[in-house]
């Protein structure tokens, strides 16, 4: 198989193309994560105090970042859907490992109740990946190359 310039530059073909009212579905996602960073995590690295203990501030500056990444998801759906899935991933698992623990458990104070509200906006999330593709992008497709073509 032949590759050339215009494959490089498109990309591998892919199994399942995504219409145009599911990239608009996908966008409605990215909006979501993106307005809803801005609003919570923005202030908090523009404003930011000194006092704000360590962990806090990198946690702010990490998600101020994936804003941003979400914010270039409205122009770039496809090609920053790992931004949704590791959004998805990572909310997940918390509410996996950590809350649904604590809750069973009784142990649920405010604060983890605050993080639980945040964190189960990942429905929406969830609702707007396209997971047949995700399944046929990530999962079957034969992967990238582990060493360089040999002559």
């Amino acid at each position: 198989m032949t590759v050339t310039r215009t494959d490089l530059v498109r990309g591998p073909v892919t199994p399942v193309d995504l219409s145009t009212w599911r990239l608009n579905v996908m966008r409605i996602g990215y909006l979501v994560m993106w307005l809803g960073l801005a609003v919570v995590k923005w202030p908090v690295v523009i404003g930011y105090d000194r006092s704000t203990p360590l962990f806090e501030g990198v946690v702010a500056v990490i998600l101020t970042a994936m804003s941003l990444l979400a914010f270039l998801g409205l122009q770039y759906p496809v090609r920053l859907l790992p931004i949704l899935l590791f959004e998805s991933l990572w909310k997940v698992i918390w509410l996996g490992v950590v809350a649904l623990p604590a809750v069973a458990a009784g142990e649920v104070d405010p604060a983890m109740r605050q993080v639980i509200a945040n964190c189960l906006v990942v429905v929406v999330i969830l609702a707007v990946v396209p997971w047949r593709y995700v399944w046929q992008r990530y999962v079957t497709a034969k992967g990238d190359r582990w060493r360089g073509a040999v002559a």
